[in-house]
């Protein structure tokens, strides 16, 4: 297949591209800034505007749509929100806009999503038909999963990928837990009694990669098949470390460093992978004890 794809030098989307192109398909990826990576067919531009970058949709087989500034860089300013969702929704917009305007469309097209579409739901199990929530992540992820569905209008099969927090050797959440954990410093963000929906990042990439060469259309859960509350997650990952876990830090206090974006940090979602589950996706980390001693050992190898 020939694939374009955003978000290709993140955290999922650079494995992803590379794996694609070790099994032989080609990779146009779209980037801001000049990439160097051979094995890509690079484009330059700012997806949330039209222009030339959008002509290189035409004749790929499918789009897979992994861009968005991070949640997760600093407090949401008035200023700040509007770019997370120009960078999902708007960039999600003009992809359908490409995909219209092809000659040759793509057939499928996988975008980004998050379990924030539920938002906080205490003990509820969390499928993909739930309702979404009604704070700020979830109205985004809402918005942004509609941007995307109108790919169908011009005959597009369409998934969105709810990714729980991704767990990898490589970067991402994991890793900045790391280091006040190593010190015997880590533990709870939030109450520990909240549901913490995971995903090791092989999981995360096989899913993705399910999705791409499927049949099915609609959301999917993108979380281990185990759920977990952050307290055992913060426990278990201090098991691994040979280091306690004792030290929450209280909801009260992210609210204060962080503001509104604190308090999204772990709000509480029991997210079961239903669709996965139900098509047989073959997990390759099930369980978290396993996915942390896999990063774990990544890390170190």
């Amino acid at each position: 297949m020939r694939v374009f794809v955003t978000g290709a030098s993140g955290l999922v989307g650079s494995r992803l591209s590379r794996e694609l192109v070790d099994e032989g398909h080609q990779v146009v990826a779209l980037s801001r800034r000049s990439q160097q990576e051979a094995h890509v067919e690079w484009v330059h531009g700012d997806m949330v505007d039209p222009g030339p970058w959008q002509e290189a949709v035409d004749g790929c087989d499918a789009v897979i749509h992994l861009a968005g500034e991070s949640i997760a860089d600093g407090r949401w300013s008035a200023e700040r929100k509007k770019r997370l969702v120009a960078s999902r929704v708007t960039s999600a917009g003009r992809l359908v806009e490409a995909i219209g305007q092809a000659k040759s469309p793509p057939r499928s097209l996988l975008s980004a999503s998050a379990v924030g579409f539920y938002g906080p739901r205490g003990e509820e199990e969390l499928h993909e038909n739930s309702s979404p929530g009604r704070d700020f992540l979830s109205q985004l992820c809402v918005d942004w999963e509609a941007a995307a569905a109108t790919a169908q209008r011009h005959g597009v099969r369409v998934v969105c990928l709810r990714f729980g927090v991704v767990l990898s050797a490589r970067g991402g959440a994991l890793q900045k837990m790391l280091p006040p954990f190593r010190l015997g410093l880590g533990g709870p963000l939030g109450p520990g009694s909240h549901w913490f929906p995971w995903v090791h990042e092989d999981d995360a990439i096989g899913i993705a990669r399910f999705a791409l060469e499927a049949s099915w259309a609609g959301p999917v859960n993108v979380v281990g098949r185990e759920p977990v509350r952050m307290g055992e997650f913060a426990r278990r990952l201090g098991r691994a470390l040979g280091r306690p876990a004792w030290l929450p830090i209280p909801l009260v206090a992210m609210r204060l460093a962080l503001g509104e974006m604190g308090a999204s940090l772990c709000p509480g979602q029991k997210v079961i992978p239903a669709v996965a589950e139900y098509v047989n996706y073959p997990f390759k980390h099930p369980e978290l004890a396993g996915a942390l001693a896999a990063c774990l050992g990544e890390e170190t190898s």
